[in-house]
Order: structure tokens, then sequence, then C-alpha cells
């Protein structure tokens, strides 16, 4: 009762029930036909089902319909017609149909019949009917293999082996009488059921996040008709077997999945008995990486100088316990670990400017590191009191100079807008976003005399520089013809012998790298120099006709700019020299900067999701950044097997046509003479179809006899696993079976004639089905290589004991042919001493053979039967047995008799034809 309430608990292995589960009935015994006269027990089970509680039971008849109940839950019933019923708070059952048959011969068949079960249909005639031949039909069809030949009515046994769909049907029986009366049972209509469905694989989530838990779930449902039926459960990924194989839970908890874990899940329910094995189709489960993200306290575009900062990395769905790492980087690819602590939270109390940066997280626990992005953190510091400054230096200045107003703010976040005043009048607003300084410039004239000021703002709050005073004045020119005068003035600019200014000559520009190649990440100084002009000189640095920064030059020794590299700054670069007599442009100077390649990836492009042998790849290696040209290397197993170049970028991919050889690990790598970068490791998995598999039959002997025990094995030779494979007689399955190993797998049989015919086997391995050769097995019935054994030792046996028993024997058996009735042996046949298949008697005269005769003997059809053995002279050996005639045969001797009753429950030899009496 407890496994009944179990099954109907976990009957669909998964989930809940939509519905209270109907009662079921079962009938005891299991047959739904049975002659008038006999009672049949009911026994209605049901989900909380108490032993006190009471059951309505409900019958239909002829449109009848009438209702009982009882206390328990068994009913016994006499009555043709449909029952059901009903437990309390279930719903009915379904009908059970019961007939209670006035025939004189009925055809007996179990209420269900399920795939794989082995099934009787019995046959069965009343106490008073004697026939002397049953056969069995199927669908009007006689099945010749079931026709036997009895001496009495009784019971018939026909076996169905192994029920599947080919033995749906309409069965009947006849039997035909003493008088040669033909008559014919009911028709029972079988139906074989599906003992439970294809199972269902569920997963608790089909995109965990790696280092999560996933659960799955093998849903089916075993039918409630089959309480005692126990399921089994087997998971795979891929071709690989989960857990420790087979289990009687429909549960697998994967505790810690990871993104390796990716792939395509099934699974296996199977029963033992019947053997019934079925499998799940196959569900995908992408682990998705785990990104830990920042959150920031204050919003990044509000961090201010002197504020408190709080980082903190969220790590949902990271299985603790968890350690959290902070990083910040820096410039020229440098980075530096800042805090490793249990908490998720990192503080700086005070921020300062120098905070600026790339801050970045590495969640940790004992299997695995998982990095965030990384977030950049602008410190928001107000501009400081800007400095006004001239160059050249000095407030008296001359009609023609050109000076330069330079403004800047020593602190304060960029951008910053500058502001130049002359008597607070805007002369020019220029917004500086690389450099603290900005400079206004131009040639004076007397106009430009007066105060000037300059302010700056970031957006948090302007500041504005001193005053400055600029005084301009006309220039003295020193007469060339008088040279004994000397200089008055010292704020004269450079002269030549004539007191003439000396314009700049074509600047030089020329790049200064750390290395041969300008990568980015490096520092690049351009320098700018005119071999020849008067001093003060104004250098203007461009880049692709955009001006980048301006300088100016008292020692004529040229100006120079640094550039932080990124890849935006190739291009061509020239410089502009000018002292207030024209300007000169320099040369073109060409920067290219060379990118290192970032890491690549490595992808595998196929025809189809599996790797099959014989397949042709391409394995696909792509850097998403990096200056050509690319070198990319690929590896199997840590041995180069290829590479390929990228003249202009991209990816490069290499190809191979598959065999066994190439399954494990591959990787890339990318090189373009700035550093080696390699790929993560991809596994791939070559998958191997099965070959024809051969088919193999052990038996103990040359010939097959009935009551053998045959092996059939069946192997593939090549194939990757898991293989199911399949047995067919006679194009029907027999059993399939599941090789995990790779090797192939057997199935015994216990031989009856019905097991005679063509064997074959089928291997599959998701790649296809192979059917191995037709092999034929031909089973004799009982032989003499069986019998001849025991009847000699049987005969022994008899010697032994009393020789004068044997003589008396012998002497019975002579006297009938002495008073001239017909011999009972023939001296004129010999048996042959080669032939192995019959007995030999060695205590026979003339070596006469003896051939022994079975039969149940019912002397004037009353309640007694014994069994009597004679031995009987017959020319046709395989006729002995079969031949009622020769149970008449006045000339045998009774040599072995055994009484019992008519109709006892004593065992019964099984009627089969394939299956005769053993001697």
């Amino acid at each position: 009762m407890l496994l009944w309430v179990s099954l109907l608990v976990l009957a669909p292995v998964s989930g809940q029930f939509a519905t209270e589960p109907k009662s079921v009935v079962f009938l005891h015994s299991p047959w739904t036909t049975v002659f008038q006269g006999e009672n049949v027990t009911l026994t209605c089970k049901a989900f909380h089902l108490d032993a006190s509680e009471k059951i309505k039971w409900y019958h239909w008849y002829l449109l009848e319909k009438t209702q009982s109940e009882t206390s328990g839950n068994t009913h016994e019933v006499h009555e043709s017609g449909d029952y059901r019923c009903q437990a309390q708070d279930s719903p009915l059952s379904n009908r059970v149909s019961l007939l209670f048959s006035p025939a004189n011969l009925i055809l007996q068949a179990p209420l269900d019949v399920f795939e794989e079960e082995s099934v009787i249909l019995r046959c069965r005639a009343k106490a008073n009917t004697v026939l002397k031949t049953i056969k069995l039909y199927k669908n009007e069809k006689v099945l010749e293999d079931h026709t036997v030949e009895i001496a009495v009515g009784m019971l018939t046994d026909f076996h169905i082996h192994q029920a599947s769909l080919k033995d749906n049907g309409k069965y009947h029986c006849t039997g035909v009488k003493e008088d040669d009366q033909l008559v014919s049972s009911n028709s029972v209509k079988i139906e074989v059921q599906e003992l439970f469905p294809r199972p269902v694989l569920r997963a608790s989530s089909t995109q965990p996040t790696e280092g999560g838990a996933v659960t799955l779930t093998c849903e089916t449902q075993l039918s409630p008709q089959r309480p005692d039926v126990q399921l089994q459960f087997h998971f795979f990924r891929d071709r690989r077997s989960l857990g420790s194989g087979w289990g009687s839970s429909p549960e697998f908890w994967i505790r810690t999945i990871w993104r390796e874990n990716s792939g395509s899940y099934w699974c296996q329910a199977q029963s033992m008995n019947p053997s019934v094995q079925k499998q799940s189709q196959r569900l995908q489960i992408q682990v998705k990486k785990v990104v830990p993200d920042i959150r920031i306290y204050p919003r990044p575009e509000l961090v201010f100088e002197g504020q408190e900062l709080v980082l903190i990395c969220s790590v949902n769905g990271v299985p603790g316990p968890i350690t959290v790492s902070w990083y910040k980087k820096f410039k020229l690819r440098t980075e530096r670990k800042l805090h490793t602590s249990s908490k998720t939270e990192f503080k700086i109390p005070v921020v300062q400017n120098s905070h600026d940066g790339e801050y970045y997280c590495v969640a940790s626990n004992s299997h695995s590191s998982f990095r965030s992005d990384p977030v950049t953190i602008n410190v928001k510091v107000p501009v400081s009191q800007p400095v006004l400054t001239l160059s050249p230096p000095g407030t008296w200045t001359f009609v023609g100079d050109e000076v330069s107003f330079d403004c800047e703010a020593q602190r304060g976040s960029l951008p910053i807008w500058y502001q130049f005043f002359h008597e607070d009048v805007l002369l020019m607003k220029i917004e500086a976003t690389l450099w603290r300084t900005m400079s206004y410039r131009f040639f004076l004239t007397e106009e430009h005399s007066g105060n000037y000021y300059c302010t700056a703002d970031n957006g948090l709050g302007l500041q504005s520089s001193e005053t400055l005073r600029l005084s301009v004045t006309s220039k003295l020119w020193i007469p060339v013809s008088d040279p004994s005068l000397t200089l008055s003035h010292q704020p004269f600019q450079s002269i030549d012998c004539l007191g003439l200014l000396v314009p700049v000559s074509r600047p030089i520009l020329t790049l200064r790298t750390p290395g041969a190649q300008a990568v980015v990440g490096d520092m690049v100084e351009l320098h700018c120099k005119a071999w020849r002009g008067s001093p003060p000189i104004l250098y203007q640095f461009y880049h692709e006709d955009a001006s980048l920064e301006s300088s100016s030059s008292t020692s004529g020794r040229g100006a120079s700019f640094n550039l932080l590299l990124t890849a935006e700054h190739s291009g061509n670069y020239f410089c502009e020299a000018n002292n207030g007599q024209g300007f000169q442009r320099s040369n073109t100077v060409s920067l290219s900067v060379r990118v290192p390649v970032s890491q690549p990836v490595l992808t595998l492009r196929a025809s189809r999701a599996q790797a099959v042998v014989g397949d042709m790849i391409e394995l696909h290696c792509e850097a998403q950044r990096g200056s050509p040209p690319i070198l990319y290397q690929f590896y199997h197993k840590d041995v180069a097997v290829g590479d390929s170049s990228a003249p202009l970028g991209g990816g490069a991919s290499f190809s191979l046509s598959l065999t066994t050889n190439h399954s494990g690990n591959y990787f890339c790598k990318a090189d373009n003479g700035l550093g080696v970068q390699q790929s993560e490791v991809m596994l791939l998995s070559v998958i191997v179809p099965v070959s024809r598999p051969i088919l193999t039959l052990r038996a103990p002997r040359a010939q097959a006899v009935v009551g053998d025990v045959v092996e059939l094995h069946c192997e593939a030779q090549r194939g990757s696993p898991p293989i199911l494979y399949q047995f067919y007689h006679k194009n029907v399955t027999l059993e399939s079976s599941m090789s995990h190993s790779g090797q192939g797998v057997s199935l015994n049989l216990s031989l009856t004639a019905n097991h005679s015919g063509t064997y074959s086997c089928e291997a599959d391995n998701g790649l296809g089905p192979q059917c191995s050769e037709a092999v034929t097995l031909s089973i004799t019935g009982l032989t003499g290589s069986r019998s001849g054994p025991v009847a000699t030792g049987v005969t022994g046996g008899l010697l032994s004991m009393m020789g004068l028993a044997a003589i008396a024997l012998l002497f019975y058996c002579w006297l009938p042919r002495k008073a001239g009735r017909k011999p009972t042996f023939d001296s004129s046949r010999n048996q042959s001493a080669s032939d192995p298949q019959e007995p030999t008697y060695h205590n026979v005269p003339s070596w006469i053979e003896l051939q022994p005769v079975y039969s149940n003997v019912n002397p004037n059809r009353g309640d007694v039967v014994y069994s009597e053995v004679r031995t009987v002279k017959v020319e046709n050996k395989q006729a002995a047995a079969s031949d009622p005639e020769l149970l008449k045969n006045t000339d045998s001797c009774v040599i072995y008799s055994q009484v019992k009753g008519a109709y006892t429950a004593a065992p019964k030899p099984q009627l089969l034809a394939a299956s005769p009496p053993q001697r």
C-alpha cells in the first residue's frame, strides 16, 4: 500500500498534479473473461486511501446501473458488465469490463498489456469438455507456431514475449472435440500500451550564470496500472555521462556550473522489469559569464574634490565566500592593486584630483575569478585663480612686436574655458581640453596699450586673474651710416649688423619616440626648430591641419610638444615658426601609431553542431584590435599545426579534414611584432560514426535446441560512445541497450521453438544507425543428445536395481505376441549407432527401438486422471509424441503410471508446440 501511495505521489515524476488522480481497479485473478459460476475480486486503489474508508462501486449492464458500497477496498463480483470504483475525494476510475461466459471454451487475457511485457493468453475449456486440438487466431489468421495438441480441454497458455505494437489485434481460440465438432471462444482485443511516455528534460535555468547551481529533472509518468514498476534515470551532457550512472532519482543537481559546462543535455529513463528504455529530447543550456557590476556613490558626474567616494562591486550570481580586489589603471598600460577584502565596498574618504582614472574590481571564490568592466572616475576640481603672463616678459613693448598672453589655472578639472579681456572687452574665448594653459597672440599697435586680464571656468565657478598693464611705444631705429652710435635703449629686439630683424628660416620638425616604432601608450615628443630668425619665435604644431599647441622660444632652441599616443594620433604632422617677419612651415612628417594585438578569439566553423570524422571544419582566429600585418598561429595540444598572415588586418582561418586524432584542446596566437597574445583554449570532440555492427550467436552446442541459453552479442568495431544497440528477431525489436564504454552488448535468450528465425542488430550513436547482417538461428525440439543420457541413466538404474524386473517386463510384453497378436517390435529396423539424436537402449533384444509415449488418461471421463508412459514401436520417430492413435495401441506396455486429480492445481505441462514434455 505504501508503494502504491508513493507511486501516485511521484507519478508525474516532477511537478504537481493539475487534478486529483483517478482511482484504479485491479483484478484478482487477472482475467477479464471467466466461466459463469466463478468469482472475480476487484480491488480499488486511490490516492490518500484510508483503510476504514468506504468505497463506492458502480455496475453497468444492458443500460442498467447499480451502485453498492464496501467498507474495504475489495469487492467480489460474479456478473458481466462494466465496473467502476470511487474512493472518497477521488474521481471515478476507468471502466473495467468483465465477461462471465456460459460457453464451453473461453480465451482469457489480462486487463492491461504494456510494452515489453510477457503476456499469457489462456485458452480454457470447461471441465466436462474434451478437446483434441486447440488453435489460436489473431485477426482471423491461425498462429501456426501456437498450434498444440492435447488430450483433454483444461488450460492451454499462449505466450507473447516482449509485447509491442505488432502484437495489437483481435484474438480468439478454437478447439476440436472428439466428435470433430468445432468450438470457438470469445474474442479478446489486445492493445499494447505505453508503460511510460518519452521523458522530458527540464532545467531550473537554461541560461544560468557561471558559479551557480542548476537542477535537472527527467520528467515522465508511470502508468498507475503498474504500481510495482521502478524507474531509473541517467543524465548526459553532449555524449558524456553525468554522475555515477543510473539512479532512482529523477533529479540531478549540478551544484556549481561553469561556462565550459554549456552544451546539450538529455536524460534516459528505464524500467527493469519489463525492460523499457526511453530517451528525452536534447535541452540546450548556455552558461552566462559573470561580469561584476560597479556602482558609484555619488554618481560619476558628481564626484567633487574633497568628498567621500564609495565604489561597490556587485557580484550577483557568484557563490560565496568571495574576496574582492580593487585595481586602478594608469597610463602607459600599467595598473595597481588598491585593496582586497571580503567586503564588496571600497571607500576613498577624501577624493583628490589624483584619484582620476579607471577602476575595476575582481571577485574571486575558491573556483574562479570574475573581472568587472572598468569605470572612469573624473574628479571634479574647481579651477584655481588663473595667472596671466606676457611673453616675451616686460611691460614695455613696441609697435609691430608679437606678444603672447598665457592664461593658466594650476588646478581644475578639464575642460576649462579661458577668456582674454582688454579693458573689460572680450578678446577671445577658447576651450582647453588637454592642457591647463592657453595663449592669445597678436601683433602690437599703439591701441593695444592698457589693462589685460583673463578668466577660467570649468563649470564649478569662474575665477579671474590679476590685471596686467601693457605699454606700447614706437620702435627706435639706429642709422646705418653712423656705426659709432651705441644702444641707449635696452628693450630692443635682436638686430643684425645693419640693425634689421632676421626673418625665421623654414623650421624642421622631428619626432622623438622611445622605440623604433610608435606604439599606443608611448610618449612622443614633437620638436620644431628654425635655425635662423630673430627671437622670440612662436612655434605652432599641427596634426592634419588641426592646431595642437603653440609655444614661444626666446633662446633659439626651438620648441617641443609631447603626445601620449593613441591609435587616433596616426597621420601627418607639421609645424610653423613666426617671429613677426612672416611665418615659415616645416616639412610634413608622417606618424604611424601601431596598436598591439588584443587577445584573439578562436571560433570553430562546422557544417553541423557536432564534429564528425570526415567533416571539414574551419578554425578562425581573430584579434579585434591590432595593427597589421598580424601573424596567426594555430595550436593543437600545444603543437603548432599551421599559421596564416593577415596583411590587412582582420582574422585568419585554418581548415582541417577531421580524423579521430583531431580531438583535443585548440588555441591560437596573434602577433604583430608588438607582443604575442593567446586565445582561450577550446575543446574539440570529434565523434566517430558507428561502423556496421557484427552480430554473433554464442550457443553451448553446434545445433541449438529448445531450453538452451543462447547469447546474442552485437558490437560495432568503430564509433564514439554512448552507442545504443537494438536486437531484432524477424524485424521485430527484442531489446535495446546502451553501451557507454564503446564495447558491445549482449542479450541472453532461453530458447523455445518460437525463437527460430533470422536475427539482426542495430547500432546508433546519433550519427545514423547501422544494421548488421542477418543471422539465422535454427532450433530443434528435445533431441537425443539431451534425452539419451537420461534414458540411459534410467535404464541403467533399472538394470542395477533388479535384473529380474527387466526379465519380467520383457516377458509381459512377449505374451501378446505369443497369442498371435501384432508384434510390438519390428526387428527388421535397427537404430543406427552413429545417430546421436535418439536414445539407445542396450537392454532390448535385437536392438529394437522403444519409443516412450506420454499421455494423461481419464478413464470414463471421471474425476481421476493418471499419467502413463508406454513403449511402442514406431516407424516415424517424430510422430511418436504427436499421434494420439498411438495411445490406443494395445501392443504397447506401460512402464510408468501416476494417479492425480482431474482438475487439481497440480503443475501442468506447458502445451506449447515448441515445448514438448521432458523425458
